[in-house]
């Protein structure tokens, strides 16, 4: 390599007046048509739109994911999955085949835990579909029930914006298609002449070419049947490649986006709807299967998550998500942190303490404010007061409303047992007793209760819990008990407070009942 010589050996130059004179008027006439030519590009470039981060949730996976306490922004926003046909009733729709909308509401606490999740100012979507089990079109041959299927969600969780995860035989299904998309369109007007809104989100899957030919077909047949198309999202996952650091995901993730993009052009075109710049990426939407995938070779990374929100903010796509908010952690003990394969619990790779939502999400125009992780009894998102310092207006618990049993400070809760207290309902983490739920803590993880959400109206009483005949003697009005006496009302099991007798288990008094109730573990 041959060096550059020094200041002192270099040869002398001398300048004509003249010839520095040319030079500078060139030189500014240069810049005067460079200044010109990048000011006209810079000032004819369209500004890029708002983006939303909206992350899946698993709702049936175990164990629950607590989306309706969001830790900050990131996990605010969810789309719920996946409503898809009844097992046993093809134009009912059900949460993964397991449980009915009555059902998750019961079991799940579903309707409880979304009203929560609004009320710290989140937003809730729902996704028809998945790669599983019926999507409801492929099976529900009824339009009219179809129909109303699709409205029973929209209208049960009050839904403004909707996701259906086409896949597999849902997208081969040419039926099918064509009557999700006359049934959609339907509901949609209905909701819009019922002066509401309602988005359509499709969710497809993508490959470095974009779109499928049945993806493309599936679009178009929404369009045609006057769905007004919110935007298309890429399941930009799958793709069979090797990744590795040196040759990472988010180029191949980038490649499938444009050529979606361009695509999505072509379609509105061809349905009548000419799109601009800024209109045509609003439509796009990118969705990354975050860390293991479900190819042995192929990682989506941090690094990766930070290339992707780039390029969504530098080109104004109208929606980031990920599957799943479920998985959005590294694997603890007994799991190994590094896996190839794929979990429902955590990402399979080592996060190094990041969050893919905070990532993926950060500085997206449209994020929502932060919501704090331990909203109060009333459903705000300020730190809540403790019992001794609860207000004399704080809500009173009403037995014959209540849906699970009003806390007791001296009953005691295995793990799961879920209580009522201030008309909100909160769930055991693990075994405790005398700690009132609405306790102030610093950390949610730091509280032995789990916020579920408010009593809602119509709720009525749950089962109160039973035990074999026999389990303990019967009560017995004549018989004095003392603390820790236990017996039973029928079935129902019952523990002494206090020295008691007369008063009969389960029923009110003034001051407190002498009982309280024996809650079974599991």
């Amino acid at each position: 390599m041959e060096l550059a010589p020094s200041a002192a050996s270099r040869p002398r130059t001398r300048v004509s007046p003249l010839r520095l004179a040319v030079v500078l008027v060139s030189v500014a006439a240069v810049v005067a048509v460079g200044y010109r030519a990048v000011h006209g590009v810079v000032v004819a470039a369209a500004t890029p739109g708002p983006s939303t981060f909206s992350a899946y949730v698993d709702v049936t996976a175990w164990p629950t994911y607590a989306f309706e306490t969001p830790a900050g922004p990131a996990q605010s926003d969810v789309t719920l999955a996946f409503v898809v046909a009844d097992p046993d009733a093809a134009c009912t729709p059900s949460w993964g085949g397991y449980y009915t909308l009555d059902g998750a509401a019961s079991e799940l606490d579903l309707d409880r835990r979304i009203a929560q999740l609004r009320s710290t100012g989140g937003q809730v979507r729902v996704s028809f579909g998945g790669q599983a089990n019926d999507e409801l079109a492929s099976v529900c041959t009824d339009e009219l029930s179809l129909r109303a299927a699709y409205a029973a969600v929209v209208e049960r969780y009050d839904l403004t914006t909707i996701d259906l995860d086409l896949e597999g035989a849902a997208l081969e299904d040419v039926d099918g298609v064509a009557r999700r998309a006359q049934a959609v369109a339907a509901v949609q007007r209905d909701v819009v002449d019922a002066d509401g809104a309602l988005d359509v989100w499709l969710t497809l899957p993508v490959d470095g070419t974009g779109l499928t030919a049945v993806g493309q077909q599936a679009v178009a047949a929404m369009l045609a049947a006057g769905v007004d198309v919110t935007g298309v999202n890429g399941m930009t996952m799958d793709f069979g490649v090797v990744t590795t650091v040196a040759d990472p995901l988010y180029p191949v993730v980038e490649k499938a986006t444009v050529a979606l993009h361009t695509q999505v052009v072509s379609l509105f075109a061809d349905a009548g709807q000419r799109l601009d710049d800024v209109e045509s990426w609003s439509k796009i939407g990118i969705t990354s299967m975050i860390g293991q995938s479900d190819i042995a070779t192929e990682q989506f990374t941090i690094a990766d998550a930070v290339q992707v929100n780039q390029f969504a903010r530098d080109h104004g796509v109208g929606l980031v998500s990920m599957w799943s908010l479920n998985r959005d952690s590294t694997c603890s003990s007994p799991l190994p942190s590094v896996t190839t394969v794929v979990q429902s619990t955590c990402s399979g790779i080592d996060q190094g303490g990041s969050s893919f939502a905070e990532v993926l999400s950060a500085d997206l125009p449209a994020a929502l404010p932060r919501a704090t992780s331990t909203p109060t009894s009333t459903g705000s998102t300020s730190p809540s007061a403790s019992p001794s310092t609860v207000a004399p207006t704080a809500a009173v618990d009403d037995p014959a409303t209540s849906p699970y049993p009003i806390w007791d400070p001296l009953g005691t809760y295995p793990s799961g047992t879920k209580i009522v207290w201030h008309r909100q309902v909160y769930q055991a983490r693990y075994w405790t007793s005398g700690v009132a739920p609405d306790t102030a803590v610093t950390n949610a993880s730091d509280s032995p209760w789990t916020l579920l959400g408010p009593v809602l109206p119509g709720d009525t009483p749950s089962p109160l819990p039973t035990l074999p005949a026999d389990s303990y003697p019967q009560w017995d009005a004549t018989q004095a008990y003392v603390a820790g006496t236990r017996v039973q009302l029928g079935l129902v099991p019952y523990e002494a407070k206090w020295w008691t007798q007369g008063q009969e288990p389960g029923t009110s008094v003034a001051g407190g009942s002498p009982w309280v109730l024996v809650i079974p573990s599991d």
